[in-house]
């Protein structure tokens, strides 16, 4: 498996909308046979999933949330905006709609969020996003979240461990036999359950993906990057892997965090 550090949080998106601020979508593709070997689902925690009623489909988005504040803003306001930003935050987490905040590597005077957001559809995720009132200096970048057979049930964090997303390409060569994929599939799930068990995994995702290909979100724990990496080479999938790592920072609203203490 080749792995490299990275900062990037979510991938080239190619639809545009919204009104204040901005806001790109990509909707995803069907699931292949690839998405499916990096495959369970419910509730709160660290990796909260959205709550449904009975009948309602609720969809994952991550958002990449970048700020730039006007040259010349008076600091009073920046701080009025950034306290109001941290309220509605609080409100949409109660509200069962901003699950996780995280802060992603950082260049200098960078000011860069990522968000995990449940909504009922696209235009609705909009609406949320415009509420927010951090949104007029905002640039917002949206990547659609679709279900992966892998996932843990929730799951409770390590307090203090560090959080990692990967960034999962996996291809099988063309000829790849049917019971080879089933085998990896198979070895793979189990090993999810075991890493789960362990408090190391806490989401997947299936992400959108341009043909031909298949990639997968992951959110873990480890002690340090040597651990994830380790983790990572472990997996059945490896020979068929590429995977890049974002290292991922606390953030002092994200409701994951608020949940623990």
């Amino acid at each position: 498996m080749a792995i490299r550090l990275g900062t990037r949080s979510a991938l080239t998106l190619d639809r545009g909308c919204g009104r204040t601020g901005s806001l790109t979508v990509r909707r995803a593709g069907r699931q292949s046979d690839a998405n499916r070997v990096v495959g369970r689902t419910g509730g709160t925690g660290v990796g909260a999933r959205p709550r449904r009623g009975q009948g309602e489909r609720v969809m994952e988005y991550l958002v990449t949330m970048t700020t730039q504040v006007p040259e010349g803003t008076a600091e009073e306001v920046v701080a009025d905006i950034r306290a109001r930003e941290a309220a509605h935050s609080q409100e949409l987490a109660t509200q069962g709609q901003l699950l996780r905040l995280w802060r992603p590597p950082l260049r200098p005077g960078e000011w860069r969020t990522l968000g995990l957001f449940a909504a009922d559809d696209d235009r609705h995720l909009e609406q949320i996003l415009a509420s927010m009132p951090l949104r007029i200096w905002r640039t917002d970048e949206v990547l659609p979240l679709s279900p992966q057979p892998n996932d843990p049930s929730p799951t409770r964090s390590r307090p203090g461990s560090p959080e990692f997303f990967t960034w999962f390409t996996i291809n099988f060569p063309a000829g790849t036999s049917s019971e080879t994929v089933d085998e990896v599939t198979a070895r793979q799930a189990q090993q999810a359950r075991q890493l789960a068990d362990q408090g190391h995994l806490l989401r997947l995702w299936a992400l959108p993906a341009e043909p031909g290909h298949s990639r997968v979100l992951g959110l873990w724990q480890a002690q340090e990057a040597t651990e994830m990496d380790a983790i990572l080479q472990s997996l059945p999938v490896g020979p068929w892997a590429t995977v890049e790592i974002t290292p991922l920072s606390p953030h002092p609203s994200d409701p994951g965090r608020i949940r623990e203490r």
